[in-house]
Formats: structure tokens, C-alpha cells, sequence
């Protein structure tokens, strides 16, 4: 806790003093955020940074595995949030990002057992039952490391997916008001790969942003990232 009370107080000293103007117009102006950003609780895992973007820019959701809960499964969190993201706020891009050495995606394919004593999570992660089984069936053979990278890529495909099950994303995927996008963040070497559905596999993002529309996208269609 000391490092973050030093940092709150660091903040008031430092960054809000330089730039109290800007703070002062995200209070009394109402938010405009660019994206609806959707990724994992991981630490490591820094929207805002691996984006450059500022407070006001991004609406996250950010929970174990960046799942997102088909529409049928009840309401919740991601729902609400969805559906206040784009009927309310009017955002029209919304982005999914997986990424290296994921707990979640670990836990689902390599170390099952690992979740006996965590309930909890154990049935969050039933949301991700399709990436199980897609990996299970398709990616044989693969390393440990590769199945990783394999099985989070097809967890953003499979969450882009059970995304568009959602009415209000449907409706405007289908207006062509609303792009979806589907990202993995490398850590380690600070790279984002996008799934570019005109090739049907996750290339570098070195350039344009590439939609992934109409949905359903095709499952099955994660290509390894050299590990």
C-alpha cells in the first residue's frame, strides 16, 4: 500500500497540478470515449498505455480472461456495460484484447485442476468452453507455450462472437454503425497482433486497423505468434 499512497500523493503534486485544466473539463464535460476497450484483469495489462491514449479516451471492461458473456447468459456487468457503451455513449469501435501468458487461458487448457479449489472461476471460465474445445480439437502437437498463444487467440474469437449475441451490438454491426476488433497484446515484446479476417489468422498491427465484420467470424483460425 505504500507505493500506492505515494503515487496518490505524487499525483496531486505532479500530474493534476501540470494538467488541472484538462481534469477540470473531464469533470464538467460528459465522457466521449473513442472505444469500448474489453481485456483481461491481468496487471501487466495496461489499456491506456499500450494505447497511448488519456483518461476520457477509452470505456473499459476488464475481468478474468476478457470474456464476454453471450446475451442469453443473464445480466451482468459486461452486459450493462456493452449496451451503455454503444446505446448511450454512441461508441462505434469496440476492441477484444487477449494476451501472452494469460492465467485464465493457462488455467482453462494446460492446468484444469488448478481451478478445483476456485468455484468461482471455474464457472467464469465455463464462458470460454468453446475455446477449450476448439483448441483441444485443432491445435495437437503444439508445445505448451504455443497452445497458450493458440488458445488465447481463439478465446478472442470465441468473445467477438458470443459480443455480437448482444441486440444492441447486433443492430448496429448489422447498420454498419459499430466495428469490432479482436487484438493480442505480447508483453514481452510490446507487440499487438489483430485478427485480419480478409487472411483468416492474427497478423502484426504495424499499420491499418483491421474490423472484424459481419460476424459470426470463423473459429478455428488462430495462428501462433513465435514464442
Amino acid at each position: 500500500m505504500e507505493k500506492i499512497i505515494a503515487g496518490v500523493h505524487k499525483f496531486r503534486r505532479t500530474e493534476y497540478v501540470q494538467n488541472r485544466e484538462f481534469f477540470e473539463q473531464l469533470a464538467t464535460k460528459k465522457q466521449r470515449p473513442t472505444a469500448l476497450f474489453i481485456t483481461c484483469s491481468d496487471s501487466r495489462v495496461d489499456p491506456n498505455l499500450i494505447t497511448q491514449t488519456e483518461p476520457g479516451d477509452l470505456f473499459l471492461i476488464r475481468n478474468a480472461g476478457n470474456i464476454v458473456p453471450p446475451y442469453h447468459a443473464g445480466s451482468g456487468g459486461e452486459a450493462a456495460t456493452v449496451e451503455y457503451s454503444v446505446e448511450a455513449l454512441g461508441i462505434r469501435h469496440i476492441i477484444i484484447c487477449g494476451h501472452s501468458q494469460c492465467g485464465a487461458m493457462e488455467a482453462l487448457l494446460l492446468h484444469p485442476d488448478e481451478m478445483a479449489h476456485l468455484p468461482a472461476v471455474k464457472a467464469w471460465c465455463g464462458h470460454a468452453e468453446s475455446t477449450r474445445r476448439i483448441v483441444q480439437q485443432k491445435y495437437r502437437g503444439l508445445s505448451p507455450e504455443e497452445l497458450a498463444v493458440a488458445a488465447t487467440e481463439e478465446n478472442v474469437l470465441v468473445q467477438m462472437n458470443n459480443l455480437s449475441t448482444h441486440p444492441s451490438v447486433a443492430a448496429r454491426l448489422a447498420s454498419g454503425e459499430l466495428q469490432v476488433y479482436g487484438w493480442y497484446y505480447d508483453i514481452g515484446r510490446g507487440r499487438i497482433y489483430q485478427y485480419d479476417q480478409r487472411q483468416g489468422r492474427f497478423t502484426q498491427l504495424d499499420g491499418e486497423a483491421f474490423a472484424a465484420q459481419p460476424l459470426p467470424i470463423r473459429a478455428g483460425a488462430a495462428t501462433v505468434p513465435a514464442v
